[in-house]
Formats: C-alpha cells, sequence, structure tokens
C-alpha cells in the first residue's frame, strides 16, 4: 500500500513538473533581463571586494606612514603616502564599478518586465483570439 501510494505521489509530482515548466516559458526579453541581472550581481561582488581591498590598502598605508613618521624613517613615510593614495584610488575604482553593477542590474530587470509585460499582452491576444 506505502508503494503504491509513493508510485502514485511520484507520477503526479513528475507531471507536475513537466506541465509546470510548459507554463513558464520564457520571452527572450525575460532571458536577457535575467541574463544581465546575473551579470549585474558578479559584477557588484566583485565591485565590493575590490573596494575592500581598497579600503584595507590605504589603511595600511596609513600606518607605514605613522610608523615611517615615528621613527623618521623617510622612505617608509613616501611608500606609506604612496599605498595610501593607491588605495584609495582602488577604492574609487570599486565604487565606480559598483554603480555601473547597479544600472545594469536595474535594466535587466526592466527588460524581464517588459518580457512579462509582452508574454501577458500576447496570451491575452491568443485568449481574445479564441472568442
Amino acid at each position: 500500500m506505502v508503494r503504491s501510494l509513493l508510485r502514485t505521489t511520484l507520477t503526479f509530482a513528475a507531471l507536475a513538473l513537466v506541465t509546470g515548466t510548459r507554463a513558464n516559458a520564457q520571452t527572450p526579453a525575460e532571458t536577457e533581463g535575467n541574463r544581465m541581472e546575473r551579470k549585474g550581481n558578479q559584477e557588484e561582488k566583485a565591485a565590493d571586494a575590490e573596494k575592500a581591498r581598497g579600503a584595507q590598502m590605504e589603511k595600511q598605508g596609513k600606518a607605514k606612514e605613522k610608523a615611517g613618521k615615528k621613527s623618521d624613517n623617510k622612505a617608509e613615510e613616501d611608500s606609506g603616502k604612496r599605498m595610501k593614495k593607491k588605495g584609495h584610488a582602488i577604492e574609487k575604482e570599486g565604487e565606480a564599478r559598483g554603480d555601473e553593477a547597479k544600472k545594469m542590474e536595474k535594466s535587466g530587470s526592466e527588460a524581464e518586465k517588459a518580457g512579462v509585460k509582452e508574454k501577458k499582452a500576447a496570451a491575452k491576444a491568443k485568449e481574445d483570439e479564441k472568442k
């Protein structure tokens, strides 16, 4: 009895899965929008990592500069200043990349919404055609 119930349940689950995927076919605009959103998310994560790396480098440069001043080591002080400046530049570059990634993600979302509207309009036209 349990086996029979299990078989029946699996059969219905498989049918639901198969029919559900056909009903949710995506339009090209939706597919492109999803791709753009995923790429934007990846870019945003990479930009956040770059920002963190730049902030860490800037922090290390400040510490190195301070240590150079304290020990009257001009070379170490200059090295710290350069490191701080480079870290700041990397951080700003990461922020810019993050902003671009957010724009890409937003445009992907808009493209996906347009695809959904297109699919709804096509379904409505098909329904009206049947009447």
